[in-house]
């Protein structure tokens, strides 16, 4: 009888975790039942900075794609959409600068690399929210919009994954909201990531879902 290396048996999962994506099988999965008097659709980085990048396991314009699908949705149900972004001041100096062992590379960006994807909008009624760093909630008006709106639960998607929407989802756990994570409308720089988050973070501090899924929950009446 053959014994498999920690490896090998983590192929063979993420093998299996690829296949269940690509049909829909993603573990645990049901309807999200949207209470849309409570309920905000919020898309993490989708700008031109961040969308031009490669990312896995599914492409930036994928992500875009479903990300307006349910910003459209959204909208149609009167909704609320947060489009969040990433920006720094001219001199940069409210950027994040702790020793890391592994830093982001030094780069120029250009001058519309704050800029919201015109797929996404922002249309009337959205609201923009500029964040510092990974996480959407720390040090901007975020929690303070959800609380006066009475939403009490978050669909989140974007990217990258484990990054900018993995930051939100923690702090949105933390202040006790419900949340909703659209696997096929975020993406990781790779797919190895992705998964990881989707597969052993997401499902402890919410439900992990399709963007059809939530496209038919909204579509009910």
């Amino acid at each position: 009888m053959k014994i498999r290396t920690r490896v090998e048996t983590a192929n063979l999962f993420y093998i299996w975790l690829r296949a269940a994506m690509q049909d829909g099988r993603m573990p645990g999965m049901k309807n999200a039942l949207i209470d849309r008097a409570k309920t905000a659709l919020v898309v993490i980085d989708l700008q031109k900075g961040v969308v031009g990048r490669q990312t896995a396991p599914h492409a930036a314009a994928s992500v875009v794609k479903n990300g307006a699908a349910l910003a459209a949705a959204f909208r149609i149900n009167g909704m609320p959409v947060f489009l969040v972004r990433v920006a720094f001041s001219p001199d940069g100096k409210d950027m994040l600068r702790p020793l890391v062992d592994t830093p982001w590379p030094a780069q120029t960006p250009p001058p519309d690399w704050t800029d919201i994807v015109p797929e996404m909008g922002p249309e009337p009624g959205d609201f923009v929210i500029t964040k510092r760093q990974w996480g959407a909630f720390y040090g901007t008006e975020l929690d303070l919009e959800f609380r006066r709106r009475g939403i009490t639960a978050v669909i989140l998607c974007g990217i990258s994954t484990n990054i900018g929407v993995e930051s939100t989802a923690r702090f949105a756990y933390e202040y006790g909201y419900n949340q909703v994570f659209v696997e096929d409308a975020m993406a990781a720089l790779s797919a190895e990531e992705h998964a990881l988050t989707v597969t052993k973070i997401f499902p402890r501090i919410g439900l992990v879902r399709k963007t059809g899924e939530i496209l038919a929950d909204l579509s009910n009446d």
